[in-house]
């Protein structure tokens, strides 16, 4: 007998042909053998309280009536009298249970206490417990991590623990670890330690943040916290997908958290911040940062500097006016809103042209940033103008997009910029990670921005005030003909887009994009995942519409073009490319890099593989085949004593160490 999955919610367990004109009567005869009658679930199905409370009545008939074949649900044409009732008595199912209680999934939290080997006890609330292990909140607010012995338990050790306490690690966007313990030598002996899954989600794209041994990670409007030793779920906070987004937020992504003290920072899908208590889930404080009906979203991990939690927004492709905000970590009060497209009459509006355009520039800031706190320097990247292949309206250099800013973190004043692609027509926004490095260059020690960009160049700024030093291709780049002395691109003739269509290099995703990149110290190596790739690109002169993007043409792969995704390690000194391994694969991979102290270099591999290579040579040295779609970028962490290796698949969280 076929088991229908979670998802086949409906009328799936009977085919009784009752017509009921009471909703209860057709629900308990029609649903509840497999679904419970509380909706809750049975060793048969799933529950269905989360999707009943999460879908409006008309969606929920939707799904009644056609039915979801891709998840082993057929469609059932109800009559009116029937269906009304049974839609109503649904929804007041749902509505009778607490957000926590409809996910069976979820742990359900007691008050108790547990024994220890020693002959003491922890009492609290014991937020989970299986037959291996419990993780227990006391009355002072502090987690113990238990490991059972026979009919007791003993508390685990954190310490000692290097934490991985933002998105890219550290302030600087750089991911590389000085952790070693896994190493060239002993990599090969790595294991997967631990696996927590996240259901229904199309794409994971976070980064694990890990602190004092909990680890937080994030879906859309999800974030969960996880004993990061086990991956067991301590708790968890969500909120329901919002209907008709547009552009990213809409595909349903989360990047990640931010933390500070005892508050946990993300976003929302319709461009909310929201502050949560890190040792609860319990929701602090949200702020809007714009009307979503705006074609406004979030999707990137904040960034906290000082008692600022900066966000950006997303959605950047579909005609939006793009910023950066503050808010203030106690209160959630917005502190300061920096426009990274001018209003008109502002300095740099002059660089638009047409002043309809103009407001709907785009510039969409949908990257976490880097901050340098000597220099108390904040640098955030910028997206591409709209509409992105149409430039004809445009005909200026368009800032401030596809742009780095430095910013005054507590006023979001603007001390200088540098743009990587004026006047863009092939959306090569800047979002890509803007790594701080304090590094010598020809010969004199320097402050450092680098970043591998969109574009297909690579390059070096003096950070403490937009100095161009260094731009070089790392891919096959037929667009221009170097960059000036001045930073700015030499543009080739005929490769803006056409109506009939122009072949160019690199493709519009980009040489790279915001995956993950690494600078390691001892290699003078910057590590970064490469797109070699060509498109036609096509323009059209279609004009704003809601709903929509706005991308003013159309791409697709050139005749006879590669298609394939590189690790490649770079000189920054010159640009010049070290090594590079080809991976191999449909070019789908999101995978950035990690480089440790332990001179490895971790991905996620266009073939399905989590993988290790020499940092200095670029030799594989490891992989697991997970045989999974990687779209997230890997991290590292250590707790009692041991270093874990984690990273986010499509179906959820991976956690690898070595043996114990």
């Amino acid at each position: 007998m076929r088991v229908p999955s979670l998802v086949a919610v409906f009328l799936l367990c009977s085919t009784l042909g009752l017509v009921a004109a009471d909703g209860e009567d057709s629900y308990q005869t029609r649903c509840a053998l497999c679904h419970g009658g509380d909706g809750a679930g049975t060793d048969r199905a799933g529950s269905i309280l989360p999707t009943l409370a999460a879908r409006r009545p008309d969606q929920l008939a939707a799904i009644i009536t056609a039915g979801v074949s891709s998840k082993g649900m057929p469609g059932f044409k109800l009559p009116a009298e029937e269906l009304t009732p049974l839609l109503a008595y649904l929804k007041a199912l749902a509505a009778a249970v607490s957000p926590a209680a409809r996910d069976p999934r979820a742990p359900q939290p007691r008050t108790g206490s547990l024994r220890l080997v020693d002959g003491s006890s922890v009492r609290g609330t014991i937020l989970n417990e299986s037959g291996f292990d419990a993780q227990v909140r006391t009355a002072d607010g502090r987690l113990h991590f238990l490991r059972r012995e026979g009919e007791d338990y003993r508390e685990a050790a954190i310490e000692p623990y290097v934490d991985w306490s933002s998105y890219n690690g550290s302030d600087t966007a750089n991911r590389h670890s000085a952790l070693d313990q896994i190493h060239r030598g002993n990599v090969e002996r790595l294991t997967a330690q631990w696996f927590f899954p996240l259901h229904d989600m199309r794409m994971i794209e976070g980064t694990p943040v890990v602190i004092a041994g909990v680890m937080y990670v994030t879906a859309a409007n999800q974030v969960y916290a996880l004993d990061a030793a086990t991956g067991r779920e301590i708790w968890r906070y969500s909120q329901p997908r919002t209907e008709d987004l547009v552009g990213d937020p809409a595909i349903g992504l989360n990047r990640g958290v931010a933390v500070r003290d005892d508050l946990l920072f993300t976003v929302t899908d319709h461009a909310h911040v929201i502050a949560l208590n890190r040792f609860t889930g319990e929701l602090v404080w949200n702020a809007e940062m714009a009307d979503y009906r705006d074609h406004y979203g979030a999707i990137a991990a904040p960034l906290v500097v000082d008692d600022l939690v900066i966000a950006g927004i997303s959605a950047g492709d579909t005609g939006l006016r793009g910023f950066l905000d503050a808010y203030h970590a106690s209160t959630g009060e917005r502190a300061w809103r920096f426009w990274t497209i001018p209003a008109p009459e502002e300095p740099g509006s002059e660089t638009w042209g047409d002043p309809d355009v103009l407001r709907r520039g785009c510039g969409a800031t949908w990257l976490t940033g880097s901050y340098d706190a000597e220099l108390d320097l904040l640098y955030w990247p910028t997206g591409n103008p709209c509409p992105d292949l149409n430039g004809d309206r445009r005909p200026g250099d368009n800032l401030y997009t596809n742009s780095v800013l430095a910013l005054r973190p507590k006023t979001g004043t603007l001390e200088w910029y540098f743009q990587f692609t004026p006047h863009d027509t092939h959306d090569w926004d800047a979002q890509e990670p803007l790594l701080l490095i304090d590094e010598e260059f020809r010969g004199r020690p320097r402050k450092l921005l680098v970043q591998g960009n969109r574009n297909g160049f690579f390059y070096v700024l003096d950070r403490t005030n937009g100095e161009f030093l260094l731009g070089e291709p790392f891919v096959t780049q037929t667009w221009a003909d170097g960059i000036d002395d001045a930073g700015r691109p030499i543009v080739l003739p005929g490769s803006d887009p056409t109506e009939a269509g122009s072949d160019v290099c690199p493709a519009i995703r980009g040489a790279t994009n915001w995956w993950a990149t690494s600078y390691h110290p001892g290699t003078k190596l910057f590590y970064l995942l490469a797109h070699e790739s060509c498109m036609t690109y096509t323009k059209d002169d279609r004009d704003w519409q809601r709903g929509r993007s706005w991308l003013g043409g159309s791409v697709r792969l050139a005749d006879g073009s590669p298609n394939q995704k590189f690790i490649r390690a770079l000189d920054i000194q010159t640009g010049r490319t070290v090594w590079s391994y080809a991976q191999t694969g449909k070019a789908q991979t999101y995978s950035g890099v990690l480089s440790t102290d332990g001179d490895l270099v971790f991905f996620g591999e266009d073939s399905g593989a989590f993988a290790a290579l020499d940092a200095r040579s670029g030799e594989p040295l490891w992989h697991f085949q997970a045989n999974q779609d990687w779209k997230a970028s890997p991290m590292t962490y250590m707790v009692g004593g041991r270093q874990y290796v984690a990273i986010a698949s499509g179906m959820g969280f991976w956690a690898f160490a070595l043996p114990e």
